[in-house]
């Protein structure tokens, strides 16, 4: 059976979070709710096996921990002729572990910790302003940790040098204002002021730890990096970067390079990725501010050409394999990053990013949290799978708003606009980037509860594979141009349960397949009804199982619902007015009148075409009935999965020769304009499509 694969595949590839994929057919909404629970539980499991926390790590009373004192005087300092502690050419240099408490101003210095007995070190920062005119303010050179501790109610600023002096020019380390070679830990509740002007903010090339404090940091680079961890606990971080807001960076051990977020509050400006792991990203609270790459563009603009290349604004280059994208960091602007895996199990995120909003080169999975998000390219983006079981994600602006080779739905309150798709399973890196797609027995688009509302240019629901819905409410409005469907799949597409409403274009119109359980109907009207028109239908004895007003024009309408039985009289109406509760369009607990009636039918198979006139059957190709499943449809995509019967009509000799060109043009081997010339000498015009925006997928 070709779903086998499919399953097999969706299963290894979140296993991590296994208990996302076991819903059943019918799963009832306090179902999804458990998944949800049991989603959240397998977050915190895998924060308590990436990360630990000790006493240290946390702000205590270092009044009780016999601290040294030091005073900052310009170019001189202050301390105990006792304290492990050298002072010279303007360098302070703390020679072993303990407390040490600095208060003052330090110009043209620098602060370095040398804890030659491989002690914990702890830098309590009480009102200091430090500056280097060479070098890093703050040097973690060695030591077995070191904390620093922000006081409560003091300013701490640090400056460091805007051209490092190395003692060789082979160097490259320290690269920031704060840099730590060993464990780092930032903690209290004061202030901490950070102008990176060289490179980066803050840095550790081990585990950097915060656990308290108000950040704000400004850097020419990354703001805050740690190379085999970052771990925020809680705290107030500001960020201002010329590269990544926050970023880890240990690619040679895949056990490190996580980060992991528990709380805090997150204004981040970035002019590259906004947080990117290059392990997992794993966030189960905080409140996020992301703006990335300047943010999306007010509009995203497509130019379609005859191969269906869009190109949108803010494109980069980009070059790519099969397994990874060749990219210089500065081409990557997108707000949520990572290269494993991205798993959310809480916080509230607004997001705008210039690329991808949330991206996984693997797998991603939300079991919770508030997405807002606008995008200059997708929504959301996994290479290998995306799982939702709760949360609510709420993508304003998008190319895609969903997008990943498998993409499970087990709950979650999900609304997506978008300027092409609005769901698309494709695989892998931006696998919609090209319509000549074919047809993947790896390509899933599983529904088993939520809800979801799609306001899509292009595609509705669009999978280059297989579509199954066994439950949740699935509204679908647009696309309005005939050369899109509010549902296009290659496979089949079989439903057994939920309730499903798409309305859009009727171009190229599909159904569900003939081997569904759970019947549908599908209307084509004689012309375009304008947005916010209600489609209404009732069962013989006039109980309402549909008030729908869709955000679009639309010219046909699919349904389905398990009100929806064999021989039974149904009858639909066009137009009126509903009242009741009204959510997305969708009308419930009320009543309906004053509209027209279109047509009385009854239900002999398992999708029901309908005209004006009466039941109709479906039509292979272009108009009313597409090449979709149901009566008279075949489910399957025309060959090279093209749209529509482009190639039906061509002797073997053209279409041979028409392939040979799209192929051509499609491998940068021929232009357009000479793809298009030589199409036209052979006859043949072909549909435009639209492809992204080029942005990098890394």
């Amino acid at each position: 059976m070709k779903l086998l694969k499919v399953v097999s595949i969706l299963m290894s590839s979140t296993l991590l979070f296994a208990c996302a994929n076991n819903s059943t057919t019918g799963t009832s909404n306090s179902a999804t709710a458990e998944t949800a629970s049991a989603d959240i539980g397998e977050l915190n499991t895998l924060i308590s096996e990436s990360v630990s926390y000790k006493d240290d790590d946390f702000y205590t009373n270092y009044e009780e921990e016999n601290p040294t004192y030091i005073e900052l005087k310009g170019s001189d300092v202050s301390f105990d002729t006792n304290a492990s502690v050298l002072y010279s050419d303007n360098t302070l240099t703390i020679k072993t572990g303990g407390t040490y408490v600095l208060s003052g101003n330090l110009e043209n210095g620098q602060i370095v910790v040398d804890a030659e007995d491989k002690n914990t070190v702890r830098l309590v920062l009480k009102g200091v302003t430090i500056s280097s005119s060479t070098s890093s303010a703050i040097y973690v050179l060695n030591a077995e940790k070191t904390t620093i501790s922000l006081v409560e109610g003091t300013e701490n600023v640090i400056n460091d040098a805007s051209e490092y002096v190395y003692e060789n020019s082979s160097e490259d380390e320290p690269n920031s204002a704060i840099y730590s070679k060993d464990d780092f830990t930032i903690n209290g509740t004061g202030k901490l002021i950070v102008h990176g002007n060289y490179n980066n903010g803050v840095s550790s090339n081990d585990k950097l730890k915060i656990t308290g404090g108000n950040l704000q940091i400004d850097a020419v680079d990354d703001g805050i990096i740690g190379r085999d961890l970052v771990a925020v606990k809680e705290g107030t971080v500001t960020i201002d970067a010329g590269g990544d807001g926050i970023r880890s960076t240990n690619d040679e051990d895949e056990s490190k390079g996580s980060i992991v977020i528990e709380g805090g509050t997150y204004d981040i400006a970035s002019e590259n990725d906004g947080v990117q792991a290059v392990a997992s990203l794993l966030i189960s609270d905080g409140t996020f501010n992301i703006t990335s790459g300047g943010g999306s563009p007010e509009t995203i603009t497509v130019v379609n050409d005859m191969m269906g290349k869009m190109r949108g604004q803010g494109e980069a280059t980009t070059s790519t394999t099969t397994t990874t994208t060749t990219t210089t960091e500065s081409e990557s602007y997108k707000g949520l990053k990572a290269v494993t895996d991205i798993v959310v199990g809480g916080g509230t995120f607004t997001i705008d990013s210039k690329d991808d909003a949330v991206h996984s080169n693997n797998t991603i999975t939300l079991a919770g949290g508030d997405l807002t998000i606008a995008s200059g390219d997708d929504g959301i983006h996994a290479d290998t799978s995306l799982v939702t079981s709760g949360g609510n994600i709420d993508v304003t602006k998008s190319y895609e708003g969903m997008e990943s080779q498998l993409i499970t739905i087990n709950g979650g309150d999900i609304n997506l606009t978008t300027s092409d798709d609005g769901i698309n399973v494709g695989g892998g890196n931006d696998g919609s980037g090209n319509d000549m797609h074919s047809v993947s027995e790896n390509n899933l688009l599983q529904i088993n509860g939520g809800h979801i509302v799609v306001n899509a240019d292009g595609d509705g629901l669009d999978s280059n594979g297989y579509i199954e819905m066994t439950d949740g409410t699935v509204l679908v409005n647009g696309p309005t141009g005939n050369g899109n469907g509010s549902l296009d799949y290659g496979g089949s597409f079989t439903m057994s349960g939920g309730f499903l409403v798409a309305a859009g274009s009727s171009g190229m119109l599909q159904a569900i397949a003939e081997e569904s359980t759970q019947n549908g109907i599908l209307m084509t009207y004689p012309e375009a009804q304008v947005a916010g028109t209600i489609i209404h239908l009732e069962d013989s004895e006039g109980n309402s199982i549909l008030n729908f007003a869709p955000e679009k024009d639309y010219q046909a309408v699919f349904i389905s619902s398990a009100q929806l039985t064999k021989k039974s009289s149904y009858s639909l109406y066009s137009g009126g007015t509903a009242t009741g509760e009204e959510v997305d369009g969708l009308y419930t607990n009320g009543e309906y009148e004053a509209g027209t009636k279109i047509v009385d039918f009854s239900i002999a198979d398992t999708v029901t075409w309908l005209n004006e006139s009466g039941v109709t059957t479906a039509q292979s190709s272009g108009g009313p009935g597409g090449f979709g499943g149901g009566a008279g449809g075949t489910g399957e995509r025309p060959q090279m999965g093209s749209r529509g019967d482009m190639f039906t009509e061509m002797d073997e000799e053209t279409r041979e020769k028409v392939e040979a060109i799209m192929e051509q043009q499609r491998s940068g081997e021929m232009t357009q304009e000479e793809a298009q010339a030589q199409l036209e000498e052979l006859g043949v015009e072909i549909p435009m499509m639209g492809e992204r925006p080029q942005m990098n997928e890394n």
